[in-house]
Parts: C-alpha cells; structure tokens; sequence
C-alpha cells in the first residue's frame, strides 16, 4: 500500500480509538473515511469495532464504493462515496452513533436548527454566533443507495451544511481532513448535548 493509504489509515485508526473512548461508536457501529488524492477511498471494514481498529481494518475502495481487495466495506460506504461526489473540497466523513444523536433524530419531528452558539464558529466558514445551522433528519432506510439519492435531493435545500441525521441511527459529518472532520463530529456533540438539555429543561 502506498505511504498516503498508511498515513490515511492511520488517521482513521487514531479516530476510531477517540470516537469510541467517548461513548459515539459503541459495539461494531459507525464507520470512518478518507479521500486519496487519486480519488479511491479508505474506509472502515463492515463490522470492525471502532475502538480496537488497526491498519488491517482499512480497505480500498474505488470512488464508486467497489472494494480493490476482495473485502466487505462498511455497509453505508455508499454515503460516503454521496458525500465526496457532492463536495469535491472534502476529504474525510465520520459515522458516529451517539446517544445524543440518537436521541435527538427521534425526539424532532422536523429539521434540528442550531442556532446563536458560540461553538457554531468550528465549523467551516462560519465566523460568528449569530447564524443558524440546519440539520436534516432523514428517515432511516436499509436500501443504502436509496438513502444515498435522498440525502442528496435534501443537500440541495440545506446550503450551507456540515452534517445530517438518520433517525433512530446516527449521524454524518466531514471536513477537508479527519481532523476536521473530528472538530465538527465535537462540536456537533456538544451542541447535540445542549439541544437535548434544553428539551429536558423545557418539558419541567
């Protein structure tokens, strides 16, 4: 493997070690990406524990998803390959699968507006608290690539986004680098935290 595929891999090992260590990818859940620069991926292989990764445990892929090396990647790959088809700047995509997360996309039976926190400025492009930041709640669907095409038409009505939820699943963020994308998996925590906080104070 090429030393960009091992500096990759690595990147993915350290982020499912961090993400687990925090409670977001518990049991074999989740699943972790990264763009080479001739357009093939590195992803998580399907049903690897997050937190006990190793370079063993990231494959290739080609941009459309198909594994190079005979092995089963993750089973939602194909929202990753949605995601750096749509946004050509992007390079890393994380699935973690929080309580907070889980929790919100069930509760909200409409889109989750973030809205006037000072934590808004981690992600990309925004530099004030005074903005809001939409996050679509999708309905969760097993038929990957359906949810794929309905993730994008959402895309075209969410501008700008930084990540979206599946309900009753998880959620997707990503970044020019996994260590961007890993700020804006901690700054969705936090704010996904504040939101179910909030709930919990409102309905007292």
């Amino acid at each position: 493997m090429s030393t960009e595929f091992q500096q990759r891999a690595e990147e993915l090992v350290a982020a499912g070690r961090f993400l687990y260590q925090r409670g977001w990818v518990p049991a074999t859940s989740g699943n972790l990406s990264a763009r080479l620069k001739d357009g093939r991926i590195a992803v998580t292989v399907s049903g690897r524990h997050k937190g006990f990764l190793t370079q063993g445990d990231i494959m290739i892929t080609d941009a459309s998803g198909q594994s190079q090396d005979g092995r089963r990647p993750s089973a939602e790959t194909l929202l990753h390959v949605q995601i750096y088809r749509r946004f050509p700047d992007i390079n890393a995509v994380l699935h973690p699968h929080s309580v907070n997360a889980t929790l919100l996309s069930r509760l909200l039976s409409e889109d989750l507006v973030l809205q006037d926190y000072e934590l808004l400025k981690a992600f990309n492009g925004i530099d004030s608290h005074e903005c809001s930041v939409r996050v679509p709640i999708l309905p969760n669907d097993q038929d990957i690539a359906r949810l794929a095409a309905q993730v994008d038409a959402r895309m075209d009505a969410c501008s700008p986004l930084h990540g979206y939820l599946i309900a009753g699943h998880g959620f997707y963020t990503w970044g020019q680098s996994v260590e961007d994308a890993l700020r804006h998996v901690e700054a969705f925590e936090f704010l996904f935290e504040c939101e179910m906080r909030l709930r919990g104070v409102n309905k007292s």
